[in-house]
């Protein structure tokens, strides 16, 4: 990855090395930087390249290849073998972190001049950082996001390709946001982001974290882990943010515990700073009492209850008026792929959803419970994803199994694995009385298919683990597939077979 400095005062090594412990091997400080690069591929010319250790490949074995596509600058961390003249070699103890305090000073420090607020927690993120995007646009103010569905920038809209971007399009989205006029900036914080640095050097006014629970084991091996990679936020928050936490977690207070910033809690069920309880609700929407005022919001569940909450209160926090947030909140639809439904006309409720944990999947499906009338049938099509944490396969097909007049497990995107090896280990979590209930087809879209067929008018079919995604993912290969789409034909064509 590469970010070139357009319009910008040129910076010299010395001046993005400000503050960073380093050791000069070989070359000048003084030079000119045209960029910076931790990719090889994308060195430009006159550029820095900084040698990241990363888990699949090791960027030092990269340096001959990067001085090659021009780089004159190399940071590293391991003593080269040869010092190639005309290069400046710069040696650190740390080069993720060394690269995110020069991407910071490269781009003048853009968490500096835009209002950066961060969102981290298990479940919660994406729904709660667009809607807050959407809340500030709603009141006038120019703003950007960062999520999981997509990053914008002023009015340019950009697929995500991963929830928390490297800390060099960070930090040259950033500084063009604060060009642009941007005021606010919210942005979903994953667990590995923050492992890997990826937010290293960036300022931020506040920080929300939504809830903990079971999930990105393969990668942090332990809840321990990672709990406390999502600490790290709220731990370099400076004096004047503020830390808002879910009082209802049981991690939100340990999430404040060595905060400096200012800290707050919301809760629909304990004392807190922002309250709200839950008035009415339905599959159209529910109407919350937040703070003594009641509004309605054309969102669905008690999850949603505490991201909306949470969004109110970040917005108070930020200075806005609580009455103009609460009008603003209203007008607000849910986010692709988030409990998102549509009714076919045969009259069946359908609802899309990238529930993919335990806890997520358990709360979309006790709010269909708890909505339903009873009579109907309710049908949940889900599966697993591949080469991803195993532990959680057996548990959310026993929620499914519990929680679901009639199951079918199927492929999520199973990667390199072999999808009935996936669909085995769910298996393995169904308890017996309860294999009647169940279906299993690896063909995500004959899943699909066969849940329609055998709705009738009335029913509730909920296909969860992809949400907002419009691909599947098999053996290294991406196709084409988008799980609302998917139900919208297959109803189209059980229509047209009836005709």
């Amino acid at each position: 990855m590469t970010m070139d400095k357009e319009e910008k005062t040129i910076k010299t090594l010395q001046e993005v090395l400000a503050g960073i412990p380093h050791r000069l091997l070989g070359g000048r400080e003084d030079l000119p930087l045209a960029g910076l690069s931790f990719d090889s591929r994308a060195v430009v010319p006159s550029g820095a390249f900084v040698a990241i250790e990363g888990t699949a490949a090791d960027g030092h074995d990269y340096i001959d290849q990067a001085i090659r596509a021009g780089a004159c600058a190399v940071v590293l961390r391991k003593t080269p073998g040869e010092l190639h003249p005309g290069v400046s070699y710069v040696q650190v103890e740390d080069t993720s972190r060394a690269l995110a305090l020069m991407a910071r000073a490269f781009y003048d420090n853009p968490t500096s001049r835009i209002a950066l607020v961060g969102v981290t927690g298990t479940n919660g993120k994406t729904t709660t950082a667009t809607l807050l995007y959407q809340v500030f646009r709603s009141m006038g103010y120019r703003c950007g996001l960062f999520s999981t569905v997509e990053n914008i920038i002023g009015e340019e809209h950009i697929p995500a390709r991963q929830t928390t971007p490297d800390i060099l399009t960070l930090n040259a989205s950033l500084d063009r946001m604060a060009r642009q006029g941007c005021t606010h900036c919210f942005m979903e914080v994953s667990s590995h982001a923050l492992a890997q640095q990826r937010v290293a050097g960036l300022d931020f006014r506040g920080a929300i974290f939504s809830n903990l629970t079971h999930d990105h084991l393969d990668y942090h091996k332990t809840f321990a882990g990672y709990r406390d990679a999502k600490k790290r936020l709220f731990d370099s928050l400076a004096p004047d943010a503020f830390a808002l936490v879910n009082a209802d977690d049981r991690n939100g207070a340990y999430m404040l515990q060595n905060t400096r910033a200012h800290k707050y809690t919301y809760s629909l069920a304990s004392v807190s700073d922002f309250k709200a309880r839950i008035l009415e609700s339905t599959f159209e929407g529910m109407e919350l009492e937040i703070d003594g005022r009641q509004v309605w919001l054309p969102l669905v569940g008690r999850f949603n209850a505490y991201n909306a909450l949470a969004i109110y209160a970040t917005a108070v926090l930020l200075g806005c008026e609580p009455t103009r947030v609460l009008e603003a909140l209203s007008c607000q639809r849910g986010v692709h792929g988030r409990f998102e439904n549509w009714t076919s006309p045969s009259g069946v409720v359908c609802i899309v959803d990238y529930a993919h944990t335990p806890d997520a999947l358990d709360n979309v499906i006790r709010t269909v419970n708890q909505l339903r009338t009873g009579n109907e049938t309710f049908t949940v099509v889900a599966g697993c994803g591949g080469d991803r944490d195993r532990t959680k396969r057996p548990e959310m097909a026993a929620i499914v199994a519990e929680g679901a007049d009639r199951a079918i497990f199927t492929s999520d995107n199973p990667r390199s694995e072999d999808p009935m090896d996936i669909l085995e280990e769910m298996m393995a979590g169904v308890p017996a009385e309860r294999t009647a209930r169940v279906l299993v087809n690896p063909d995500r879209r004959q899943a699909i298919r066969t849940a329609v067929a055998m709705a009738r008018k009335g029913d509730i079919i909920l296909v969860a683990g992809k949400g907002h995604e419009t691909y599947q993912e098999v053996k290294g290969v991406r196709t084409h597939f988008d799980d609302m789409e998917q139900l919208r034909e297959a109803f189209s064509a059980s229509a047209a077979e009836k005709r």
